[in-house]
């Protein structure tokens, strides 16, 4: 299974990598490969300063060895070997009425003295974070994650979309990331799913991405903005800097089990502002946006 993930987010880093870079149209992504110490290592692809996205990191990594004293606490579990491998990707666009995006699909193994698989399960999702609000797009991406869940349990796209709102919230501002996706996360072997069957959905889903996206990306890269649209995206990203920094698991246990910084920080916007006290002018488009962020709603 997990030479069969890893050679799957290998190819789907290509497929999005090519995606993206067409939907931007002016650069590329630069490949940076790196080594893990303790074992493994990865391929992380930045893109900065283009001409629709400012900043977008699509990383795969394949990672192993002794598991790190802070999983063993998490797990609950003594010394132990263990692989994990994933795919993550934040794309920052320049225009302020283009959302941010985020992804991930990641698998992990545990072993025993011996080196049997003791424990498996795949994890991941995918979520939007607009600055400014349009319906059609919310409709269309949860649409897209509804359509891939329901080709393998119809009870998968409510249950994930519920998990996605409630993960993705900043608990210090009561107020959701973005308007979510979808999101799982150790999903084993069941008496009515296989690690197959859940391969077969990880990918499904991963599959959907550029589908999810890039109507949105082409509807909205080139439409016109002023200097107060752009403040109130920076204002917003910092938002997203707070909860990558203060709430998001992936993030904390990179910093905690010395992970590559680069890769792990790649998810953080280039141009950001905390503006002291920020108050909303009632009926603006900024204030809608921010009642649907207060009570996450049904998209579709």
């Amino acid at each position: 299974m997990k030479d069969q993930f890893y050679a799957y987010i290998q190819q789907l880093q290509d497929q999005i990598c090519k995606g993206l870079a067409d939907a931007d149209g002016s650069t590329q992504f630069r490949e940076d490969l790196w080594q893990r110490p303790e074992g493994g290592g990865g391929r992380t692809r930045v893109m900065e300063n283009g001409d629709v996205i400012e900043k977008g990191g699509v990383n795969i990594s394949a990672v192993h060895g002794k598991l790190p004293e802070a999983m063993q606490k998490m797990f609950n579990v003594g010394e132990a070997d263990f692989f994990a491998c994933g795919l993550s990707l934040v794309i920052h666009p320049k225009n302020p009425m283009a959302p941010t995006v985020h992804a991930n699909w990641r698998y992990f193994e545990m072993y025993d003295a011996a080196g049997n698989i003791i424990n498996q399960w795949f994890g991941g999702g995918q979520d939007l974070t607009p600055y400014y609000l349009f319906d059609e797009d919310a409709t269309h991406f949860h649409q897209t994650c509804k359509t891939a869940c329901d080709q393998h349990n119809p009870e998968f796209y409510p249950k994930y979309k519920k998990q996605c709102d409630d993960y993705f919230w900043n608990a210090h501002r009561q107020e959701a990331r973005g308007i979510g996706g979808l999101f799982f996360d150790y999903c084993k072997a069941t008496d009515t799913m296989t690690m197959q069957d859940w391969y077969r959905f990880v990918t499904q889903v991963g599959n959907s991405f550029l589908d999810a996206y890039l109507p949105i990306l082409n509807r909205r890269k080139h439409l016109p903005y002023t200097a107060a649209n752009r403040t109130w995206q920076e204002i917003r990203r910092g938002r997203y800097v707070e909860f990558n920094l203060v709430h998001d698991k992936g993030t904390l246990f990179g910093l905690k089990t010395n992970g590559r910084i680069e890769s792990i920080l790649m998810s953080l916007p280039p141009h950001v502002q905390w503006v002291y006290d920020h108050h909303l002018e009632k009926g603006s488009e900024e204030e809608k946006l921010i009642a649907v962020l207060q009570t996450p709603k049904p998209w579709i």
